[in-house]
């Protein structure tokens, strides 16, 4: 079959990789396809320099290729600065596969994918995210050794989603103090929007301190269920972001934090572990802060996975992970001290610090 032709005029208009708005110099981005098996996926690395690009597959059901590749981008630029700011000896990656991980996902498309990051050679290693699961990085495991989040039966550190929710509750604690007073959050009024794995754990952290829920997710079958378990109540207002609570914390995805919300959001903190909260950086995480919002940053308190996985390439066991993960808690606050002796944003401070850990390891390798 002879490949359709494309004009000069009409490849002027598609999009380059290099020309992405979220491409921000990253060191390698792969696609990868497999007709047999239906995969498409594209992997994301975005810098190595702290050591090799270590960062989960999402599995999604993207529009189109484009905003699939402008995830992965966005993502795997997170996880470079969450490893730095986490002082862990990691750079940042990320991958996506295209498609419902519900009814497109069979082992034979993740060994496939697994495949495909063994040709890496290590520059990449994959872990669990969105729409993938413990079991897959088994299947991959299989193919290459470089993975984490296999299961413990395996030698691994398991599914990450509970140590990340653990971060994620430290780092409300910290936003509370510095915003409240006290880390105390029983009481508080708090919106959970995504109830997944790393949501459904954080709300059972604060459902036993007390604080007052109301959860809100697309899938209306998974919010009943979470809220009969736990006793929380279920958001019904027209509008979420204009709901009236003390916190406001997205677990779903990303981007909530934009032109169209910011200006209705009336809680005092915002929480989460969504990827890429804010939609402009710049713009939103200002506006934040002209607001009086404290914003925890996002990519700080949802490491707390990352840093539970680095621990089956650094040795270390489930609790120096969770004693790392607890840190973040003292990290955040140091975040919104700077932020504030600085006049800038608690999301500048803490890439400020990242980028400066990045840095003085670029001086040490060029000595």
């Amino acid at each position: 079959m002879i490949a359709e032709v494309v004009t000069p005029d009409e490849l002027s208009k598609i999009a380059p990789v290099f020309g992405q708005p979220s491409f921000n110099n990253h060191e390698q981005v792969v696609f990868c396809h497999d007709k047999d098996t239906g995969l498409k996926a594209i992997i994301g690395i975005h810098n190595t320099v702290l050591g090799p690009a270590l960062g989960g597959t999402r599995m999604w059901n993207y529009t189109n290729e484009g905003e699939a590749l402008n995830d992965v981008l966005r993502l795997s630029r997170g996880m470079t600065y969450k490893s730095a700011i986490s002082g862990l000896n990691l750079g940042g990656g990320k991958a996506v596969i295209i498609g419902n991980a519900q009814t497109d996902k069979t082992p034979e498309l993740i060994t496939r994918f697994g495949k495909f990051v063994n040709s890496l050679s290590g520059n990449y290693i994959t872990a669990e995210d969105v729409g993938t699961t413990t079991a897959d990085m088994d299947l991959i495991r299989d193919v290459t050794p470089y993975v984490t989040g296999i299961s413990e039966s395996r030698g691994g550190s398991g599914n990450p989603s509970p140590v990340t929710a653990y971060g994620v509750y430290m780092g409300m604690k910290a936003a509370a103090m510095h915003r409240f007073g006290s880390a105390n959050l029983a009481g508080k009024k708090i919106l959970v929007q995504g109830t997944g794995h790393v949501g459904e754990t954080l709300i059972s952290y604060l459902v036993k301190e007390g604080a007052l829920l109301q959860i809100s997710d697309i899938n209306e079958q998974r919010m009943a269920d979470v809220a009969a378990k736990y006793g929380v109540g279920i958001f019904t207002g027209d509008d979420l972001y204009s709901a009236e609570v003390d916190i406001y914390s997205p677990c779903a995805l990303g981007a909530t934090i934009n032109d169209t919300t910011i200006n209705k959001i009336k809680a005092k903190v915002i929480a989460g572990a969504a990827n890429n909260q804010l939609a402009v950086e710049n713009v939103h995480g200002r506006l934040l802060m002209e607001k009086g919002i404290a914003y925890a940053p996002d990519f700080l308190i949802n490491a707390g996975g990352i840093i539970n996985v680095y621990g089956e390439i650094a040795g270390y066991g489930k609790e120096e992970g969770l004693k790392r993960t607890e840190n973040i808690y003292n990290t955040t606050l140091e975040i919104f001290y700077e932020a504030e002796a600085n006049g800038i944003t608690t999301n500048e401070a803490a890439m400020r610090i990242a980028q400066r850990r990045i840095d003085d390891r670029k001086k040490e390798i060029a000595k």
